[in-house]
């Protein structure tokens, strides 16, 4: 099965892909856009693009485990992404992973700026690890 991780954000949104043979989640791209209704155009270009079974969408929890108004934004981004491509959304616990992501790219020496632009699909990647990890375990 291939997964595509999904790391939203309101103005950019990090993609990953991997599948459950390899486990190894690869960043794929940030999509960078305030514009939901263009966000999953881009989204199901990169499903049909990959050839994605379902979707893995990061889940910001606040930092004790309880769900705030980010948590209910990517519940309701990921109801209009559901219906509108067909597949399972899972989610995933994302606290922490764009620290884990900034601190993966700081040990590649990439600048700044480029840092900046890659992070969200980096965090997407570690989204996808974390899943397949737990999903492996069971």
């Amino acid at each position: 099965m291939k997964y595509l991780a999904i790391d939203y954000g309101k103005k950019r949104t990090g993609l990953a892909v991997a599948d459950d043979q390899t486990r190894i989640a690869l960043p794929l791209e940030v999509i960078e856009t305030s514009s939901d209704t263009e966000r999953i155009r881009r989204i199901a270009e990169a499903i049909e693009d990959q050839g994605v079974d379902a979707l893995v969408l990061g889940l910001p929890l606040n930092m004790d485990g309880s769900e705030g108004p980010a948590s209910k934004g990517a519940r309701q981004f990921s109801k209009r992404l559901a219906e509108a491509v067909g597949l399972t959304v899972h989610f995933v616990d994302e606290r922490l992973t764009s620290h884990e992501a900034e601190s993966v790219l700081r040990e590649t020496g990439l600048s700044g700026r480029k840092t900046k632009t890659r992070r969200d699909a980096v965090a997407a990647a570690v989204i996808l690890r974390d899943f397949l990890q737990k999903e492996a375990g069971k």
